[in-house]
């Protein structure tokens, strides 16, 4: 997690909301992904889809079956899909997310009974170092967005 860490401070000195991840196989990390959607403009740029694309490159296989996923903040519906989608074995979130989180705070599309393949999931983990990340962030931005009012 704190390799993820790292790459949400590598989307917060971009500008955007401080979220990275992981995709690792065999203790080896074959997947890195930080947000980029305001970099890219790119509303799809989240740092799981990023990380996903990136290893399955690397696994050489749209099946990420053995692999495990580590994440700053619990993801989202399209990226829970996604990560349903490359069967990944188990997401590992830090911070969750109660109004957009799709690994067991708003809905549990990784767990969703109806589909063909489900994720072991475990959250917060250095949960207090992801939230203060994101917290601090959007304080921030807040400020500046009263400076101009």
């Amino acid at each position: 997690m704190r390799q993820a860490l790292k790459q949400a401070v590598r989307a917060l000195k971009s500008g955007d909301v401080p979220v990275g991840c992981l995709v690792v196989y065999n203790n080896e990390i074959i997947g890195r992904g930080y947000n980029q959607i305001e970099r890219r403009n790119d509303s799809l740029a989240h740092a799981e889809m990023l990380a996903i694309k990136q290893a399955v490159s690397k696994y050489g296989h749209k099946h990420l079956l053995d692999c495990d996923l580590y994440v700053t903040l619990e993801p989202c519906s399209m990226c829970a899909g996604a990560i349903v989608l490359a069967r990944i074995k188990n997401v590992v979130f830090g911070a969750s997310d109660p109004k957009s989180g799709a690994c067991g705070s708003v809905l549990n599309i990784v767990r969703h009974n109806s589909l063909n393949h489900r994720c072991n999931v475990i959250s917060g983990v250095l949960e207090s170092e992801c939230s203060t990340l994101i917290k601090n962030f959007f304080m921030e931005l807040r400020k500046q967005s009263k400076q101009y009012e």
